[in-house]
């Protein structure tokens, strides 16, 4: 579809079912685009799995993608916007790194003792 193979900024959501981790990496990996990617889960494992291999420059777990602000430097990757140019914060200095902005929330266990 159109809008996984451009990139494309409003109220849309992309959804692609895969079988496993591993491969909804590979293939966000695999697109030219890394602005940002977003993760549901229990499992911290799979989490920090995610934040370590994926190439995006957004990533939220247990939320939705943040959104640039001030405080943080516009981390789209790849052929996303300026990719390592940034607009923001030290980012801007920074052009030869490739940034990651992770932001991530997770629920208490108040059944554990």
């Amino acid at each position: 579809m159109a809008c996984y193979d451009e990139e494309i900024f409003g109220p849309a959501m992309v959804i692609v079912r895969v079988e496993t981790l591993d491969e909804a990496i590979k293939l966000t990996n695999a697109n030219k685009y890394g602005n940002g990617v977003a993760i549901f889960t229990t499992s911290g494992g799979n989490a920090r799995k995610l934040q370590h291999e994926i190439e995006a420059g957004q990533i939220g777990i247990n939320l939705p993608v943040p959104v640039p602000l001030p405080m943080f430097s516009f981390t789209g990757n790849k052929r996303s916007m300026w990719g390592s140019n940034n607009f923001y914060g030290k980012g801007a200095l920074n052009f030869h790194t490739q940034f990651k902005t992770i932001t991530s929330r997770w629920k208490e266990d108040t059944d554990a003792a």
